[in-house]
């Protein structure tokens, strides 16, 4: 992305509130890494054990910890600032406030609203979306092009839809949010009764509502719940591919990475994360400030904060039990067969 023009390093310390320790100035041109930047970049170094690049780097600025003040202006500007990752993603926020368009507000000659729906004055409604009966699209809000919003579904304000997001009926997502292409809101749960031999529909007769400032990956779903609703609370963040079952409910702040896997009913509290690949199984309770390794698979709940890992090979089904209870045992057996050769020796 091509900025308006270059910026003073002094308005960008202005903006980040850090010490600024060079040329005031100086123009930046540009955002990069430590290894690809030149002279015209503004880079940062969160993680010390990075250090080694920051003499190689021909960045004309690095952010850096007070820790690393002194080393970083020894070889040029520096942006001292107390949480550089935080810092710098602050500060691509505001850049790239100034590289993209904005959207123009109004609804596109080629979109459907129908009647009923409320698109506020301030909202941009993209070429072929479909806004349905008895939707809200509140102040500032952005619909990418094909993006549907269904009967009674609300879009809340600065939430931007990209291109081809399903807002089926009923749904709701608070202000601030970003959903990215493809991603389907609302789709019916997983739910079917077995019936002599076949399967009966269970209609879902829930919905889904979303909290303020949540992102929501590619081609993510999140299922209607059956009877209650399917729940998001206030600043979650779902990478690409994730799948969320039906009467589901993610606590605040909370994020899942690419392909975790939530079957419904499951309760994840709040500041929880889970690594790509993850499977936390059905009607499963998940505490506040739990933190799921990837390819993780989650079979019980979990009611003590911290940090799990683990996954166990596929086998016939009572072999696999008979396996893992003989497996939660072997810490015991260690200390007796230790206590054994102990006594014998």
């Amino acid at each position: 992305m091509t900025p308006l023009g270059p910026v003073r390093l002094g308005e960008l310390a202005q903006h980040l509130g850090g010490e600024l320790r060079g040329d005031a100035d100086a123009l930046i041109h540009r955002l990069g890494t430590l290894e690809t930047a030149d002279a015209q970049t503004l880079s940062f170094l969160a993680n010390p054990r990075y250090q080694a690049q920051l003499a190689a780097t021909r960045a004309g600025c690095v952010i850096v910890a007070p820790a690393l003040a002194d080393l970083a202006a020894a070889r040029g500007a520096a942006l001292v600032c107390a949480d550089p990752y935080h810092a710098f993603a602050r500060l691509t926020q505001w850049w790239a406030a100034r590289t993209r368009r904005p959207a123009t507000p109004g609804v596109h000659p080629s979109a459907v609203v129908e009647e009923g729906a409320r698109v506020d004055a301030t909202a941009s409604v993209g070429p072929l979306c479909f806004v349905g009966r008895g939707a809200r699209i509140a102040e500032g809000a952005v619909l990418g092009p094909q993006c549907h919003v269904g009967d009674g579904a609300k879009v809340g304000a600065g939430t931007w839809l990209k291109a081809r997001v399903m807002l089926s009926e009923g749904c709701r997502i608070g202000a601030r949010g970003i959903v990215h292409g493809g991603a389907v809101i609302g789709a019916d749960g997983f739910g079917f009764a077995p019936h002599e031999g076949r399967w009966e529909k269970i209609e879902q007769l829930g919905a889904v509502v979303i909290g303020d400032d949540v992102e929501i990956g590619a081609n993510t779903c999140i299922d209607r719940g059956a009877l209650d609703d399917t729940v998001l609370g206030q600043g979650v963040k779902l990478d690409n591919l994730v799948q969320i079952g039906h009467n589901v409910r993610i606590g605040d702040h909370t994020a899942l990475a690419g392909c975790v896997g939530v079957a419904g009913s499951a309760r994840i509290g709040r500041h929880c994360t889970a690594g790509g690949g993850a499977i936390i199984l059905g009607h499963l309770e998940i505490v506040d400030h739990v933190h799921i390794t990837a390819a993780t698979l989650i079979t019980r709940s979990i009611h003590k904060p911290g940090q799990y890992s683990g996954a166990f090979p596929f086998d016939d089904n009572a072999s696999w039990e008979k396996n893992a209870a003989t497996l939660r045992q072997l810490h015991a057996l260690r200390e007796r067969l230790r206590a054994l050769e102990k006594k014998n020796t």
